[in-house]
């Protein structure tokens, strides 16, 4: 039985740890592409260097040439600009575009059966542009933020509770921006509800925090943003799909009329397995709950009509 194969679409900071955390999980052979000459080269031949370190058998390489990605099983892209102090992830739409453009012509040529994670920002935009670029079905186009967003609520809940991280359970649906929506009234400790463990008013600024976190790590790096936490998060996507493990996450999915919203992307909390995005959950939302991913909505409508108009013009 061959070896699953993962393309890595940019070689930055996202790419390099998916790469390493790709190899340590023996989840497939990595083919990390970038057109910055000798960087996924140089990258994946650190990383294999230190394959009989971590007892991988899995192979590594890099490349300029997106020919390498043809037939990959799974991709993940992160391939964009990157924020900079200031800027919000709305900011990066036109050139990230481009970009997403590019790699969705490719991938529709190259590599049509595969699964696509989208982490470029604006998340839910750029995810939205993949699909519609490429023709893949939604179920195989999703973007990585709700397993990142919730990852970053339950890591502070836990921070301000003193206790284990992997004991804590959150939920974050709506637009991967300032318009998230943690859903507290979800959490729990433990199996705890949070609300049991900490008052309303801490809990509101953990949520803030949480919708501001990415705005935090940009403007303590000053040269780039987050990439440990984006990357272990995609690949816990990817793993839920190659090894079919039907994980309950939440990411950005193609929605027809759950939550009574139809043909955006959104974060939302599906079952992921081999066949994909195999499920949406509709969990229930309280009036304020269902006003606040309204919003958040309509922020993502904003940008995908963007889309829409920009791919007339091209």
């Amino acid at each position: 039985m061959s070896r699953k194969k993962i393309a890595l679409i940019g070689a930055g900071q996202i790419g390099g740890t998916m790469a390493l955390l790709a190899a340590q999980k023996e989840l497939g052979d990595v083919v990390t592409f970038d057109i910055a000459e000798g960087m996924p080269q140089g990258k994946s031949l650190d990383i294999l260097h230190g394959a009989p370190i971590v007892g991988t058998s899995v192979q590594l390489r890099g490349t300029n040439d997106y020919e390498e990605v043809r037939g990959a099983d799974v991709v993940i892209v992160t391939a964009g600009l990157p924020r900079k102090p200031g800027m919000s992830r709305d900011d990066l739409l036109d050139v990230n575009y481009g970009i997403i453009r590019t790699v969705g012509e490719n991938l529709k040529a190259l590599a049509p059966d595969a699964l696509v994670i989208v982490v470029t920002n604006p998340l839910d935009a750029m995810v939205y542009a993949m699909q519609k670029i490429t023709g893949f079905d939604a179920t195989r186009v999703i973007g990585m933020a709700g397993v990142l967003d919730s990852s970053r609520f339950s890591s502070l809940i836990a921070q301000e509770l003193g206790v284990s991280a992997a004991d804590v359970t959150t939920l974050v649906m709506g637009g991967h921006g300032d318009t998230m929506v943690p859903l507290i009234r979800y959490a729990t400790a433990g199996g705890i509800p949070i609300t049991q463990l900490l008052d309303k008013e801490r809990l509101e600024a953990i949520s803030q925090r949480t919708a501001q976190s990415g705005g935090e790590i940009v403007g303590l790096l000053k040269t780039g943003s987050a990439f440990y936490s984006p990357a272990l998060s995609a690949i816990k996507m990817a793993e839920a799909y190659l090894r079919d493990q039907k994980r309950i996450v939440t990411c950005a999915a193609k929605l027809k009329g759950e939550y009574g919203v139809s043909g955006v992307y959104a974060g939302v909390p599906v079952v992921l397995g081999a066949k994909g995005v195999e499920r949406i959950i509709e969990v229930e939302l309280d009036a304020s709950e269902q006003a606040a991913f309204d919003k958040s909505i309509a922020a993502v409508k904003e940008l995908t009509e963007w889309v829409d108009k920009k791919s007339v013009s091209v």
